[in-house]
């Protein structure tokens, strides 16, 4: 599931009601616009009406009028809509600490454009990693952590957020916990990757925890970042079955690759608007 590269994204969602597919769909064939693709769900728990379209403009299109036509079709159904043109390539800012298996991966991504997005600063509390950001031109700030002051320090990193213009942060295990006032600054543009085992271990070598209990299963979760520690609404999970023969060095290597794997999934979702906050839960079309 990936995005082809000429074609315009609109999403949009709107309390549930008669009428909704049609208002969209019947706008797109009004204007000549040919759908791609096309996924819509109605939660009937909340009442509340999700769809995204991916089409291919006509010759003749003028963005600004279907904007403003659209905006009145979708008036009387209390829609809200976002368009998002062709080559879409979102700046992007991660924060790592010394694990470099996540940001390794994300910028191959990039590299090769499985990833559409531009990485425009790489942030860290640690010196470790400024080697591989360099080598892909990437410019690297290190901003230590003062354990008395951690306001300062992620003063340094709210500024590079803003003067790099990036709509999307990305932490690929960056091992420190943000304040509420960065995480409410970063409400729904941040996304967060972490194990996920079963059951749950927390502090230090939680693989060797999970090791000592025999577990069975080793996963990852990425989420948006909010004020609960690891428990922002969900985007994507992976998960591998393992067995007695995993020592925990093993269950390590698994965790890097999963989490690597599902990070990658739920950026991509990310850029491609595949993904609606639905109260405290995603919907990912």
């Amino acid at each position: 599931m990936s995005r082809a590269p000429d074609t315009w994204i609109l999403t949009a969602d709107c309390p549930s009601m008669l009428g909704t597919v049609d208002a969209v769909t019947r706008f797109l064939f009004e204007q000549g616009c040919y759908v791609t693709e096309h996924h819509s769900f109605d939660d009937r728990l909340s009442g509340r009406f999700f769809i995204r379209v991916e089409f291919r403009q006509p010759e003749a299109f003028d963005e600004h009028a279907f904007r403003a036509g659209l905006s009145e079709r979708s008036e009387t159904f209390g829609m809200i809509f976002e368009l998002t043109a062709p080559n879409y390539r979102p700046k992007v800012v991660i924060m790592v600490s010394k694990a470099d298996h996540c940001l390794n991966d994300l910028l191959y991504r990039q590299r090769i454009n499985q990833l559409s997005m531009d990485v425009v600063a790489v942030v860290s509390n640690h010196p470790d990693l400024e080697p591989l950001a360099g080598w892909h031109g990437i410019p690297y700030y290190h901003f230590p952590l003062d354990p008395n002051d951690k306001p300062a320090q992620e003063a340094k990193v709210w500024q590079v957020i803003e003067e790099s213009g990036a709509e999307l942060v990305i932490l690929a295990r960056y091992m420190q916990v943000l304040s509420p006032d960065l995480c409410r600054k970063l409400d729904g543009k941040a996304i967060n990757i972490h194990h996920s085992l079963l059951p749950g271990f927390k502090g230090a070598k939680p693989y060797h925890q999970a090791y000592n209990k025999g577990v069975k299963l080793v996963g990852a979760t990425a989420h948006y970042i909010n004020n609960d520690l690891d428990e922002g609404p969900i985007i994507a999970q992976g998960v591998e079955v393992v067995d007695h023969s995993h020592y925990p060095e093993d269950l390590i290597a698994k965790g890097r690759d999963i989490e690597g794997l599902t990070l990658a999934r739920a950026v991509g979702y990310h850029i491609e608007r595949r993904v609606f906050l639905n109260a405290n839960r995603t919907v990912v079309l």
